[in-house]
Order: C-alpha cells, then sequence, then structure tokens
C-alpha cells in the first residue's frame, strides 16, 4: 500500500507544479498584455493631443 500512496502523492505534485507553470504562463502573458495595452494607449493620446492641439493628460506636454 506504501508505493501506491507514493504514486499518488508524486502525481499530486505534479499536477500542483503543471498548475503553477500554467499559471506563471499565463501571468506572464497577461503582464505582456497590459505592457503592449499601455503602449497603445499612450500613442493615441500623442495622437490625439496632436489632432486637438490640446495637453489631454495634463503633463504640460502636446503629443508627448
Amino acid at each position: 500500500m506504501g508505493i501506491f500512496w507514493e504514486l499518488l502523492q508524486q502525481s499530486e505534485i505534479q499536477k500542483q507544479s503543471d498548475k503553477s507553470k500554467s499559471l506563471e504562463d499565463r501571468i506572464t502573458s497577461l503582464e505582456n498584455d497590459l505592457d503592449n495595452t499601455k503602449k497603445l494607449l499612450q500613442k493615441t493620446l500623442e495622437a490625439l493631443e496632436n489632432h486637438l492641439q490640446k495637453d489631454i493628460d495634463g503633463d504640460g506636454i502636446t503629443g508627448n
């Protein structure tokens, strides 16, 4: 019975390890998506400020 218990425990440990790797991959992907979204938002804001010739974000600069 001991060997079966050890195999069961090892299986559960492997499942948790796989979930952790999957979660780490998902977090990395979400962080990359967030970074890309921030870059796109900044470019959009700059284009809008240039188009309107108005400081929208309050940084004192139009378009940068």
